[in-house]
Parts: C-alpha cells; sequence; structure tokens
C-alpha cells in the first residue's frame, strides 16, 4: 500500500539515506491473538511477550508511570487530577488561523510540525488516512514538516500504532514524537525506557468507545442517507454531534437524537467500555475538546508539554475553561442505563417527545466545561466497573486503580470482595 508518495518496506529493512518520504507506511507483522486487545501494536513486534509488561489491560501501574513521566503521581487533594492526572495548566485552546483539514484548528498536527520543522525530532507516529478509505487509520512515520498536512482529522478504527517503533529504530531515528491514543500511550511509556531513545515527545488525544472501522460506517448510515457522502464527524462539548457533507453542508444532532440504542451490543468492544484513561494521562500533553466549549482543551502535564505548547507561539490563543451546571443528576442517570445494559436488559429510551425539548436544554443547564469533563470521566468510571463484573470479574483486582473507585464512591459504587488488589492475597 502507498500514502501520497509514501512508500511500504519490511520492518528490519532499512531504506537507503534520503529515500525517507514524508509520509512512510512501513509494512508490519501480522498480530498475535490476545483477549482484551485494541492493537496498540506490541503484539506486531519481534518482541511480541512484552504485552504482558506494556498493556493497560492487563495489570496497569499508574502511580508509577505518572511518576516516571511527570515526576509524581496524581495528587487527590489537588483540584481534578483525580479526575484528568496529573498536570500543571489546563486552558481553552485555538490556533488562528486554524489549519486547513484539521479536526478542529490543528493544534496536534501543528506541534508535531513545528518538531519535525525544528529538527527536535527526526519522525513523528501517527495516523493517516486509508487511501481507499478517508476513515480508516492507517500508521505512519511522517519525516518532513509538509507531511503533516496529509494526516489531519478524525480516524475511527484499531492502528498497531506502535508496530512503527522498530522500522524508526531501525532507520536510526533517536528522536521521535508521537500522536497517540491512551492505549497506545500507555505501552509506550511502559517499554520507553528500552528503547534507547534521546528524545521522546508524546501529544496524547482523549479518546473512548473506539470501534472497527467497519461498525463505524454503520453508524454513519443510521445518521444519513447518503453516508459516503459525511466527510467530518465530531462529538462536541454543547451535546451535538456535528456533521459535515461534501457538497459543502453541515449538520448538527442532538446527543439524545442518535442512534446509539439500535447499535448492537458488541459494537463497541469490551476494552474500550473498560477504559481507565479517558484523558490520556501518560502523554505529555493532552489535547481534546471536552472542557473547551467549542474549542479545544489542552491538559499541559509537564516541562516538556510546557515546551510543545510554545512552539506554537502567538497562533496558539488561550482562554480560561468555564466550568458550570451540576453532573450528578447525568451520571446517576447514565449508572442506571448501564447497569441494566450490562445486565442485558434494554436501554430506557426517552420518550420522543421530550427529546427535542432535553437537547435544547441540555447545552443551557447540564455540566459545561470542565463539569462537563468531569461527568464524562466519572461516566467511564462507572462503565469500567459494571461491564467488568459482568464480563470479566476475575480481572477487576489488577484492571481498576484505585482513583477509579474514588470517582464512582458518591454514586453507591464501592468494591466487593475480592475486586481490589489488597484481596489478592485473601482469595
Amino acid at each position: 500500500m502507498t500514502l501520497s508518495g509514501a512508500n511500504a518496506a519490511s520492518p528490519t529493512q532499512p531504506i537507503a539515506p534520503g529515500a525517507i518520504p514524508p509520509v512512510w507506511a512501513p509494512a508490519v507483522s501480522a498480530p498475535v491473538p490476545r483477549g482484551l486487545c485494541t492493537d496498540c501494536g506490541i503484539s506486531r513486534t519481534q518482541a511480541p511477550k512484552r504485552c504482558g509488561r506494556a498493556c493497560q489491560f492487563i495489570d496497569p501501574d499508574y502511580d508509577r508511570l505518572e511518576t516516571e513521566v511527570h515526576g509524581r503521581p496524581r495528587d487527590p487533594a489537588r483540584p481534578d487530577e483525580l479526575h484528568f492526572g496529573p498536570f500543571r495548566r489546563m486552558l481553552r485552546a485555538r490556533l488562528n488561523p486554524a489549519l486547513p483539514g484539521a479536526q478542529w484548528t490543528g493544534i496536534a498536527t501543528g506541534i508535531a510540525e513545528k518538531l519535525l520543522a525544528t529538527g527536535a525530532v527526526q519522525a513523528v507516529l501517527t495516523m493517516a488516512p486509508d487511501p481507499d478509505d478517508h476513515w480508516k487509520p492507517v500508521p505512519v512515520l511522517v519525516t518532513q514538516p509538509a507531511g503533516m498536512a496529509q494526516v489531519r482529522g478524525m480516524r475511527m478504527g484499531y492502528a498497531p500504532l506502535l508496530a512503527l517503533l522498530e522500522p524508526a529504530l531501525a532507520q536510526g531515528y533517536k528522536r521521535l514524537a508521537i500522536i497517540g491514543i491512551p492505549c497506545q500511550v500507555y505501552a509506550l511509556r511502559a517499554l520507553e525506557r528500552e528503547l534507547g531513545l534521546e528524545r521522546l515527545y508524546v501529544i496524547g488525544t482523549p479518546c473512548s468507545d473506539n470501534t472497527t472501522t467497519a461498525n463505524f460506517h454503520q453508524f454513519l448510515a443510521r445518521l444519513s442517507p447518503a453516508p459516503e457522502t459525511i466527510t467530518y464527524l465530531e462529538f462536541r462539548a454543547d451535546y451535538h454531534v456535528e456533521l459535515r457533507f461534501t457538497d459543502g453542508s453541515s449538520r448538527r444532532i442532538p446527543f439524545l437524537q442518535l442512534p446509539l440504542s439500535e447499535l448492537p451490543a458488541d459494537f463497541f468492544p469490551l476494552t474500550c467500555r473498560t477504559c481507565v484513561d479517558y484523558t490520556n494521562v501518560l502523554a505529555d500533553i493532552t489535547v481534546g475538546y471536552m472542557a473547551g466549549q467549542g474549542e479545544q482543551w489542552l491538559i499541559i502535564r509537564n516541562q516538556r508539554g510546557e515546551d510543545l505548547a510554545a512552539l506554537l507561539g502567538d497562533a496558539l490563543h488561550l482562554s480560561p475553561l468555564g466550568d458550570a451546571g451540576k453532573r450528578a443528576g447525568p451520571v446517576k442517570g447514565f449508572l442506571a442505563n448501564t447497569a441494566r445494559a450490562a445486565g442485558g436488559l434494554p436501554l430506557r429510551r426517552m420518550p420522543g417527545l421530550l427529546r427535542p425539548l432535553v437537547g435544547w436544554l441540555m447545552p443551557r443547564i447540564g455540566p459545561r466545561g470542565l463539569e462537563f469533563a468531569r461527568a464524562r470521566v466519572e461516566m467511564k468510571a462507572v462503565e469500567t466497573i459494571l461491564h467488568l463484573r459482568r464480563a470479566a470479574p476475575a480481572r477487576m483486582k489488577s484492571m481498576i486503580p484505585a482513583h477509579v473507585w474514588r470517582l464512582v464512591a458518591p454514586y453507591g459504587l464501592t468494591p466487593k470482595y475480592g475486586e481490589q488488589p489488597a484481596d489478592k492475597d485473601r482469595l
């Protein structure tokens, strides 16, 4: 497969000096079959057994890795670190002018472009669109600043990004950046010390409820009679999904009008329904939307994150985050619905006549800004516990960090015997 001038090559076969294209999609091996896997790429490397100590779905150790990456673990006494992980600053942000083709304004790819232009890194590991399906992600190495224009926008599906570590190292690249989702970033950080890198910058994006590209096409078909004309989809913090089409038109759909209850039970895999790292806590900087209220939400986590934001200079417009509404009611409602779904019962649907009214009210009286982000993180914590209890109860004591139990405690969810690490020796 080629990508706009990119070429494929064996991970162990170096390319002649000077022949690396701007966007390079190396060939990767087939994955080693595993349960609870999002195919971060480690199982496709020459040492697939590293999954046992690198995977966030086996025995995660966030306290240790947060300390290694940020100098300390999250501090529950510091406002919002229990929810979002260690950070220095959180801000609302946008690039002006926005970069063409960006999902929002291009902050993540803009930072990576600057890293390449200044020589701070030799390559960026990220995702490009498949030539035959622009929604399908293809892992690529970008080696020149102009190549970042080819990787902007959202992809949906699984892609073995970390399988490209070996091709990058085979080319002698020791200064790397990565734009990755939480499961990829966790594995990268778990193995970082043994990679022999001179420098590593991690630009993280939040992630939740990923699915296969084929499943995503089914979802698009429920949103439009002509899904092939949809060029853009974004879940927004104003309780709407925005669609854009090939003819230049756009459409906004309230969350409550989405056909989520029509999706098959396995549409979202158990991994994504039990992920405890929505906000990508091991990144140097997290670039998301949840608290942005129409703009992007930056979580600058350490000095490298500060340096990355500074690369954009005056083009990066920053302002304080908003914080309004109350999350308790929506989270309780989500808990009730999730408990029914985890028990195999049908979801309770809101009467059709009420949906337009509630859809109009939520952006005005529901949680907004940081409170919206807190609500979403607590919902993910609820979802993790309830679905693991149903589908993989033996995994709970190793997969659920202590901070997740603290997030759900206000809603009456507490650990049962055998669901915490301290119970391991007593079982």
